[in-house]
């Protein structure tokens, strides 16, 4: 049996990593990156299609955006820089006089303003401000520990939207290209 020496077992006790130190811009470029791709799923959508539910859930890809730029706001501007927590809808119904084009500039601009906020801090640092009757016993204890969750939040979220664009036109992201790919042909 071979036995993979990352893995660690009782015969096996050591884990050398050969990753790099992870630091704040490292975790600022992950997050960057799958920020790029959700801007990139609903690129060249129409209003219309924006708005569509696609999903039983009941939810719609502008819907999503504006989910996404609330989540942004609360954890770097009230999270991490203190700020007042502005009541952000970050609920996926959208309002019929929200713009969808000016919602996703208002995503590019809540994204490049978090990373503005954060890029400077150690990982260590603690939060600013934490809510302490909104999630119960959960919390997060440092700015590491956010960028993971948001990091995560955003990935996942980008998930979903790539496969609600693949039901939409057959279009998904191409990383190799870094941008959406041409349409794929049914899998059967």
């Amino acid at each position: 049996m071979t036995v993979n020496s990352n893995v660690v077992t009782s015969t096996n006790p050591t884990f050398t990593s050969t990753a790099p130190a992870i630091d704040t811009a490292t975790l600022l470029a992950g997050l960057a990156a799958q920020q790029h791709r959700i801007v990139g799923l609903v690129a060249g959508l129409d209003d219309a299609t924006m708005r569509r539910p696609i999903l039983p859930s009941g939810w719609s890809c502008g819907g999503m955006i504006q989910h996404l730029t609330g989540m942004t706001n609360f954890w770097f501007e009230a999270i991490m820089s203190g700020d007042d927590l502005v009541e952000a809808d970050d609920d996926f119904t959208v309002a019929d006089d929200v713009s969808m084009d000016g919602l996703v500039e208002q995503y590019s601009i809540a994204t490049a303003r978090g990373h503005d906020r954060v890029c400077h801090l150690p990982l260590e640092t603690p939060p600013a401000w934490w809510p302490d009757s909104m999630f119960g016993p959960w919390r997060l204890y440092s700015l590491f520990e956010v960028l993971q969750h948001v990091l995560v939040e955003s990935a996942t979220h980008a998930g979903h939207l790539d496969a609600t664009r693949e039901l939409i036109d057959r279009r998904t992201w191409s990383y190799p290209l870094g941008r959406l790919g041409d349409p794929i042909e049914a899998m059967i």
